[in-house]
């Protein structure tokens, strides 16, 4: 059997790997348009920025090593032009020589992977702008710091290449600012949570130029101006275009093969393409997102592994199947850790499902013992069936921890409920008898059993201000002098029962405290003495850091921030 790989990156050299595990025999051909083969993209801002020390460590494997392991026949700097189904053959190109070539197969692997958007935007073409997806592209960005020395760099864009890149500059010393058109970084948080990221950026001196559309570039002697639709350019020594990417699927276009969304390659469960013998994995294909069912495109390397190796248990007369992928990833922004699985609000909101959801902010680890930082989490789960949707969480230690927990248990199709039943490690410096994620599911309980109701940061504003009900602030009296939700009175949670006959019975009461977990104990106080209450789920700290990120904490509003 001959097989013919065109792309080496994480989805062909996986599967080449396998193949040869699976049929010795195998006569395999990889065919790579740059020249490196299984690399680490998501190394690569590491590498510019000194963490990665050495080019080598970036790739796993050279044409040299897969030859010497695997018998596998890598060809790098080489480019598959066209692909004919009927014959079964594809025509390459060979780069440096320019000599065209064509090679037969009796089973394709298509693993382009996709390319960095560039929009066709003037001055695009500078040197000094630049992108991000390859070993060379690296190398040159490398190369021009190291040369250049740049002092400022604006990076177009605030995906996870982006913000990677801004965080391996500023500790080279550049001032970075990112400019973008969405009103948020980091698209697969919701807008609340991504307010942490935003306040860690800004601590360590990134400038967020957000909202804000680029409609080219200019060169102007050693800088380049960075050309904005409403505001005045901003001046840089370079540019980094890290606004997203593309599917590359010219080849599989021309060929005739069915395309799905946003033009990517159409492939079944057993990433088979519309055309016998031809195969898709990577960033190149549309896959089932395991939590909406529905179509999407998830650009991770982990899901571009697991596909590769089911291409290749397919090829060689396997029955393996992707069952979709949730889109679980984690990044590190200088002290910060964000990490998200499964879908957000808007997500759940687009695909029509009834959800609910809690936030919370456990420690990493037990607090008693040094060092504890704690975390904003927030877990989503559908009303109807309880089944889990998603989660994000940002904070420090632990985070990838819990994440990597909860998309387990999405993956396990769990009840939010049987959150409260995992049974998980425990230690002082690990974590708390009851972890965080035991703490989600022990809300989402009471959530759902009716012993306790919540609002949220953005329903503050709409709270009735007019003495047809009682706003409650249980902190103690020095934080709420530090500042607290205006028409909110203060009695602190230790006084509370000393007080009860001041509160009016027949008046909701809509209780707030630092992080929602002194609101949650006077909630149930008051219930039991025959109040209505509800509490603001994440407390006072999560509305002051999303209001104040968002810019509408103004205390104009009849039930906004007031600061003292």
């Amino acid at each position: 059997m001959k097989v013919v790989i065109v792309g080496g990156v994480a989805g062909g050299a996986s599967a080449a790997a396998r193949i040869l595990r699976l049929d010795e025999y195998a006569q395999i051909i990889m065919i790579e348009r740059s020249g490196y083969v299984s690399y680490a993209n998501c190394g690569l801002p590491y590498y510019v920025g000194g963490v990665i020390k050495e080019q080598e460590e970036l790739t796993l494997q050279t044409p040299e090593s897969f030859w010497d392991r695997f018998r596998i026949d890598v060809r790098v700097r080489q480019e598959v032009t066209a692909i004919n189904p009927a014959e079964k053959t594809v025509t390459v190109r060979t780069l440096d020589s320019g000599k065209i070539y064509t090679e037969t197969y009796d089973k394709l692997l298509l693993a382009p992977g996709a390319k960095p958007t560039v929009p066709a935007l003037s001055g695009v073409s500078s040197e000094r702008v630049f992108t991000l997806r390859t070993v060379e592209d690296t190398l040159r960005i490398k190369h021009f710091v190291e040369d250049q020395k740049p002092k400022t760099a604006v990076l177009a864009g605030g995906g996870f290449i982006g913000l990677e890149m801004a965080e391996n500059l500023v500790e080279m010393g550049v001032s970075v600012t990112i400019v973008q058109r969405p009103k948020q970084l980091l698209a697969p948080l919701d807008t609340d949570m991504a307010s942490f990221v935003h306040v860690e950026m800004r601590r360590h001196g990134v400038a967020l130029r957000l909202g804000e559309t680029v409609t080219g570039f200019r060169q102007d002697g050693d800088s380049v101006l960075t050309l904005l639709e409403e505001s005045e350019p901003l001046r840089s020594d370079m540019v980094l275009l890290a606004i997203g990417v593309t599917p590359d699927t010219h080849l599989a276009k021309e060929a005739g093969l069915e395309l799905g969304i946003r033009g990517s390659i159409a492939v079944n469960e057993r990433m088979e393409t519309s055309v016998p013998d031809i195969y898709a994995v990577g960033d190149a294909v549309e896959v089932t997102h395991f939590v909406t069912g529905q179509k999407a495109l998830i650009l991770l390397a982990g899901p571009a592994n697991k596909q590769g190796r089911i291409a290749a248990d397919n090829i060689c007369g396997g029955n393996s199947h992707f069952t979709g992928s949730q889109g679980s990833s984690v990044l590190k922004l200088f002290g910060l850790t964000a990490a998200s699985t499964g879908i957000n609000e808007k997500a759940a909101q687009a695909a029509g499902i009834a959800y609910d959801k809690v936030v919370l902010f456990p420690a990493s680890h037990a607090a008693y013992y040094p060092g504890a930082r704690s975390m904003a989490m927030k877990v989503l789960y559908e009303k109807e069936s309880l089944r889990l949707l998603g989660a994000q969480i940002v904070g420090g230690e632990g985070v990838d921890k819990r994440i990597d927990v909860l998309a387990t248990a999405i993956r396990a199709k769990m009840k939010a409920l049987e959150l409260t039943e995992l049974d998980l490690s425990y230690a002082p410096p690990y974590s708390s008898a009851k972890d965080p994620v035991n703490m989600a599911g022990f809300m989402i309980e009471d959530l759902e059993s009716g012993k306790v109701r919540q609002f949220h940061w953005n329903d503050v504003e709409d709270l009735p201000c007019d003495g047809s009900a009682t706003l409650l602030d249980v902190r103690t009296e020095g934080e709420y002098r530090r500042g607290h939700l205006n028409g909110f009175r203060n009695i602190p949670l230790d006084d509370l029962r000393e007080h009860l006959d001041e509160l009016e019975r027949d008046k909701p009461i809509y209780v707030n405290c630092q992080t929602g977990l002194r609101s949650y104990l006077a909630c149930r106080l008051l219930t039991q003495y025959g109040f209505s209450c509800a509490h603001l789920s994440g407390g006072y700290s999560f509305y002051q850091v999303v209001t104040q990120e968002q810019q509408t904490a103004r205390s104009a509003y009849p039930c906004g921030m007031e600061k003292l």
